[in-house]
């Protein structure tokens, strides 16, 4: 009986293991043939927006809880929020409070009462050849223009839809 069953577990994981293996080469493969190299490169993960019903607990929790080095308060009435950016050994989190009545922030919050993550920035190399390349791909982004983000550089959100449910933000470097 042990027998069968061995051969049984050892006949699956082999086909298990050929059709893993074939898929990933095919998946490799099939990214890299036939396309010209990118006018814009995808660099690093800048920071992960969070949304905070309590700016003034949120960043205690990280400052005064978790002992992070947290930048002051400063509000950004084009994008409708307060921010706070959290450093962090690799990247930063950005605390994100409504400011205004039209904050994007506030409509996130009536949804999520607790707050949550709101979304991901990227860094690219040339954001204006980033979103062209991306209209060409069928990517939707929520302005027609980049606007000055919070780090004071071009940015650019990416529609959640087109992004497996992930709002996302591209930054210039």
């Amino acid at each position: 009986m042990a027998s069968a069953f061995l051969k049984v577990a050892v006949s699956s994981l082999s086909r298990y293991s050929h059709l893993t293996l074939r898929r990933a080469h095919s998946t490799s493969s099939s990214l890299h043939q036939g396309i010209p190299g990118s006018l814009w490169n995808l660099g690093k993960l800048n920071h992960i927006a969070i949304a905070v019903p309590d700016m003034d607990k949120a960043t205690a929790l990280y400052r005064d809880v978790l002992g992070a080095t947290v930048s002051e308060k400063v509000p950004l009435p084009e994008h409708g929020v307060y921010t706070v950016f959290v450093e962090l050994g690799n990247t930063k989190l950005e605390l994100l409070h409504p400011l205004g009545e039209k904050s994007p922030i506030s409509g996130f919050l009536q949804k999520n009462k607790a707050g949550g993550m709101h979304h991901i920035c990227i860094e690219v190399d040339d954001i204006n050849a980033a979103i062209k390349d991306l209209k060409a791909k069928n990517i939707r982004t929520l302005a027609a223009e980049p606007r000055t983000g919070a780090h004071g550089k071009p940015v650019m959100f990416l529609h959640p839809k087109d992004c497996d449910g992930v709002l996302v933000e591209l930054e210039e470097a």
